[in-house]
């Protein structure tokens, strides 16, 4: 769970503030020296965080706190304001023209991810902007990078371009951009190659390749997990290439935070993308505010209805209502949802926008063995004939066995199976006679 340490540290900050029905200057001096500690273990910039609790004294030592009703709740929105101006304020789209040829040029140090992030930006972007991209592969250091780019082309169907036996990365993007000019490509990844360190080969090479195609965008592209020490490498790549923008890789993982809430103030560049899993479809837009409140321990409620939209076809969720209205949901169907939810991510992933989910919320509850569940609830289905899936009723106490010597499973769990399922059923035709009723938005969440 990313920024879980930092988010229930704030969590306690908070609930104690909560409980206090008056706010003294000692009270958020304390809440202030707390949060200094919380930010400081977390890894982020000491100057950050000076400036950052500096900014939250100034506005909560006065009359909009000290003579609130609720001074409690008013301290959390200024640490929530300035936590979102810290990560940048607003949202930083780009800017790309489908009638021009757009080049990126993706930069960074070796191990941040570039190659993977270069693949998911490109099939990002083919989406939702309808964009025709070309990845060009420039890392001609790396053993297998190549291959790498070329692996991820074949599998989202993007096409790589690169020269075999090929050192001179100039030529390697010169001879891309012609391609792309011929066969009207408007979309040109340069994945180049990193480093273990920064070092002065590295630095002439990607200034090289910029002062050669002029990028529209220079992403430097930054491992979440590295704390404070990106600061370092932000300010040195800024300084070289001019950065216009960065993006925060591997934020699904143990992330304490540093990097996030330090590169911004620090570099004045703002993050624009960040990478929440392993998947190719696992990068999204950053909003500051967003990340804020679950850094904060608020939620993202905004993100989990995005990641809900985009995985439901409104064609599908018009006949699911329908099915769920006449009753004839069946398993396929079930099997259906519960694989968009699966889309989503994991549990862990989607209880970490829930507001207020942190490590002691959570405690008992095993999202392992509830995503195991998912997929053993998924073999049992397989395991049914087309039949019984369109009509659970059919099955006897053989065909139980049947199934359960076939998934692996025991015939409880098959009964549980049938038995949640029949009650999802009865659930969502309620549901949906209420929202067929109340004539709500065209919005289906996945059931399960």
């Amino acid at each position: 769970m990313a920024f879980e340490g930092l988010n229930e540290k704030f969590q306690n900050i908070f609930s104690g503030l909560k409980r206090k029905g008056k706010l003294s200057e000692e009270d958020v001096k304390a809440a202030s020296r707390e949060i200094k500690l919380a930010l400081l273990e977390a890894d982020v910039n000491f100057k950050v965080v000076k400036q950052f609790v500096k900014n939250i004294k100034e506005r909560a030592v006065g009359e909009e706190v000290m003579n609130s009703l609720t001074p409690g709740q008013q301290f959390i929105k200024i640490v929530n304001d300035e936590m979102t101006r810290l990560l940048g304020g607003d949202l930083q789209t780009i800017q790309v023209e489908d009638q021009a040829l757009n080049v990126f040029m993706m930069v960074g140090l070796q191990g941040a991810g570039k190659t993977t992030t270069s693949g998911k930006l490109a099939n990002l972007l083919r989406k939702k902007n309808k964009m025709r991209p070309l990845l060009v592969a420039c890392d001609v250091y790396r053993p297998a990078a190549i291959k790498q780019l070329q692996i991820l082309g074949e599998e989202l169907s993007i096409p790589v371009f690169t020269i075999d036996g090929e050192k001179d990365p100039c030529v390697i993007v010169e001879e891309g951009l012609k391609l792309a000019e011929k066969e009207d490509y408007n979309l040109v990844i340069i994945d180049t190659a990193g480093r273990l360190q920064i070092d002065e080969v590295l630095m002439t090479e990607l200034t090289d390749i910029r002062d050669l195609v002029h990028p529209t965008e220079i992403f430097l592209v930054v491992d979440g997990m590295t704390g404070q020490e990106s600061v370092n490498v932000s300010d040195t790549f800024n300084k070289a290439l001019d950065i216009s923008g960065v993006i925060l890789t591997k934020l699904d993982g143990d992330t304490r935070g540093g990097a996030a809430l330090s590169i911004t103030y620090t570099t004045g560049k703002m993050i624009k993308y960040i990478g929440t899993g392993e998947k190719l479809t696992d990068i999204e837009p950053f909003y500051p505010d967003r990340m804020a409140n679950r850094i904060l321990g608020m939620g993202d409620v905004l993100s989990l209805i995005d990641k809900a939209q985009s995985m439901v076809d409104e064609e599908q969720a018009r006949k699911l209502s329908e099915k769920m209205r006449t009753q004839g949901f069946d398993l396929n169907d079930f099997l259906e949802q519960m694989r968009q939810l699966q889309e989503m991510g994991s549990m862990s992933e989607i209880m970490e926008m829930i507001p207020g989910a942190n490590k002691k919320m959570l405690k008992g509850m095993d999202m392992d063995s509830a995503d195991g569940q998912a997929k053993q609830t998924e073999a049992m289905i397989q395991s049914m004939t087309p039949a019984e899936r369109t009509k659970p009723s059919i099955i006897n106490s053989n065909r139980k066995k049947r199934i359960a010597m076939g998934s692996g499973t025991s015939v409880s769990d098959v009964n549980r199976l049938l038995k949640g399922f029949e009650q999802s059923r009865k659930m969502m035709k309620q549901l949906s006679g209420k929202q067929n009723k109340a004539k709500r938005g065209k919005l289906k969440m996945p059931f399960f």
